[in-house]
């Protein structure tokens, strides 16, 4: 499945930011799909996931309660919501999917097949 990462720009810190990301000609359906983050200098992160058919999510602990990911019915859409945003978010932020990563997987980049191109996400202090 093609994947595209959207919705990232510059807000300043506390402020919100949802990002999009799209299966373009394809469906989520059956899939997990994670969002994960990279900030200038550090590896990849883990940041949240949704598996579509349960719609049951995981969260870093960094952003729970701050952030929330989401499906929609269509089947091709996922949503990462931002609140509370600190400058520590910066990053470029990605999503994934795949149609077999378990459970105890889903913070691991490795397990995701599928990957978006990224959007910056910038906050500033």
């Amino acid at each position: 499945v093609q994947l595209q990462a959207s919705g990232g720009g510059l807000v300043q810190a506390g402020g919100s930011l949802r990002l999009s990301c799209t299966a373009p000609g394809g469906t989520f359906r059956n899939y997990v799909v994670g969002w994960f983050r990279q900030a200038p200098g550090k590896g990849r992160e883990f940041v949240a996931a949704i598996r579509w058919n349960s719609r049951h999510t995981y969260y870093d602990e960094s952003v729970k309660g701050r952030f929330t990911t989401s499906r929609d019915d269509n089947e091709k859409s996922v949503y990462l919501q931002m609140n509370s945003l600190k400058p520590e978010d910066t990053a470029v932020y990605y999503c994934a999917a795949s149609q077999t990563i378990i459970v105890s997987s889903y913070t691991n980049e490795n397990g995701y097949a599928y990957w978006g191109q990224g959007t910056q996400v910038t906050v500033s202090s």
